[in-house]
């Protein structure tokens, strides 16, 4: 049963949309995994100048860094 004009017009409206939706949720996906990707690269760094700290501490203390082991493993 073929479809009526109006139905057509209708269908297509709802593709359109669609495709606008998708790619607008696209974009803002994007954009949240750009911020999720900075935020790991900060608490990377600061991770490690705490662990380069605590590293250096051990030597001056003249104690074995525990923490090195368990980096190795």
């Amino acid at each position: 049963m073929p479809i009526t004009d109006e139905q057509r017009k209708f269908y297509e409206n709802s593709m359109k949309f669609a495709k606008k939706e998708i790619s607008d949720l696209e974009a803002m996906i994007q954009e949240e995994l750009a911020k999720v990707k900075e935020r790991l690269a900060e608490l990377q760094n600061a991770q490690k100048a705490a662990r380069q700290m605590y590293g250096a501490a051990c030597m001056r203390l003249g104690l074995q860094n525990d923490l090195e082991e368990t980096e190795e493993s």
